[in-house]
């Protein structure tokens, strides 16, 4: 379960964001993921529940905004688009689509008291 990890870390981050700005408490913790990211949101947010306990995160809520997968051709351009069913070639060319957005983990901002 990589998202019980990744809200590990999440947490550190915003902790040493908490830290080098006089240690106050988190209110809030915004992340972008991208949907290709293959993160099961449910299973990060309940992992990030329980790795906030008894932290300056203790009561803070994450926001997590979903980022759509987004392709582009680059042989022709035609195509800019969420592919249907992951098919990764362009239904104008026939070319190797490349991702543009959707494989986003970035965290946005933390909130502090």
């Amino acid at each position: 379960m990589h998202e019980a990890a990744i809200a590990q870390g999440v947490l550190e981050l915003a902790i040493r964001t908490s830290l080098q700005n006089g240690g106050g408490r988190i209110n809030r913790i915004k992340l972008r993921l991208g949907e290709f990211r293959g993160v099961v949101r449910e299973a990060l947010e309940f992992s990030f529940e329980v790795v906030k306990r008894g932290t300056l995160a203790d009561q803070a809520e994450l926001e997590v905004e979903t980022v759509k997968l987004r392709v582009v051709c680059a042989q022709c351009g035609e195509c800019e688009c969420s592919p249907r069913d992951y098919n990764f070639f362009c239904p104008t060319c026939g070319d190797p689509l490349q991702i543009i957005a959707g494989r986003e983990m970035q965290l946005e901002y933390v909130d502090l008291e």
